[in-house]
């Protein structure tokens, strides 16, 4: 993941903020000075805050969650787009749709009707209705697209929020807070930084601003993905180590049966020879005892 410098951040304007009549007090730390009745945001702790916020989202998607990307501006829905579907993130560039993470229950009953709907687009039988009511369905498919497309993956709540402007994602930002789900944002001169966990000063109306700032944010998340593939590929191979000292546990046992069954056959046990050297000096005995008894006679 490459670092964000002081210059690259300049050039991109990043540290132009809003008319001075317009700013918000709480972003009193984050203002650098004013300049031609203009504030200017302190490059050094957007940085600071930048890999903070990047720091958090790499552990989010490190443990396999989902971090939902939201900007409906202009200037930031084809930048945002582009590097969501980099990373395989959902994302929504279009209108927000109201109640998408407070009922989410009914948003994905409407993108259940739209796989439906592609089903019955693909169907034979589908060229053989009428023409309206195909043209229904396309329409109705290609609104529920656009709107929905970019979350059809989208299976449960996501573990995070990255807005661009909370003042325009008002709605989104709210149904977060309410539902208790982390936020990242970029957070200009007139905007409240408190309403975020994660707020990131910069300029979020130039497009090259936006664009340097989300870069990093999917860098941070591309690199929580890789280490997380590198956690399931070690996994994988510490278990296949484990596999195969069983097996070299169970064939060693098999091969002490091998041995104790050759022929088919259990082994016989090995007999037993103190007995007959006790036998043999019992004989010997008598034999020394014979002479003795014949010359006391």
């Amino acid at each position: 993941m490459t670092e964000l410098t002081f210059d690259q951040l300049l050039e991109a304007g990043c540290h132009f903020g809003h008319l001075k009549r317009k700013w918000n007090p709480k972003m009193a730390p984050y203002i650098f000075k004013e300049h031609s009745g203009i504030h200017i945001i302190d490059l050094q702790k957007t940085i600071a805050k930048a890999n903070e916020a990047a720091a958090a989202l790499k552990q989010i998607a490190r443990s396999g969650k989902k971090v939902l990307f939201v900007a409906t501006k202009k200037q930031a829905k084809e930048v945002v787009s582009e590097m969501a579907k980099s990373v395989d993130m959902p994302f929504v560039t279009e209108r927000w749709p109201g109640g998408m993470l407070t009922n989410f229950t009914t948003i994905r009953k409407a993108v259940k009707k739209m796989n439906s709907l592609d089903q019955l687009m693909k169907d034979k039988d589908f060229n053989s209705i009428s023409k309206r009511e195909r043209l229904q369905v396309e329409r109705e498919r290609a609104k529920l697209e656009k709107n929905l497309g970019s979350i059809s993956d989208l299976t449960r709540l996501p573990s995070a929020l990255f807005l661009v402007d909370i003042g325009k994602e008002h709605i989104a930002l709210a149904e977060a807070r309410r539902l208790n789900i982390p936020t990242f944002a970029m957070v200009d001169t007139n905007c409240n930084p408190e309403l975020v966990d994660y707020a990131i000063p910069a300029n979020e109306d130039a497009s090259k601003s936006i664009a340097i700032i989300v870069k990093f944010m999917v860098e941070a998340i591309a690199e929580g993905l890789n280490e997380r593939k590198m956690d399931k590929e070690a996994q994988a191979e510490d278990e296949a180590a484990e596999e195969n000292e069983e097996n070299g546990s169970e064939e060693s046992n098999e091969d002490e049966g091998r041995r104790e069954r050759r022929d088919g056959r259990p082994r016989r046990p090995r007999r037993n020879n103190a007995p007959k050297e006790d036998a043999h000096k019992e004989d010997a005995h008598k034999e020394d005892a014979a002479p003795q008894q014949v010359a006391e006679e």
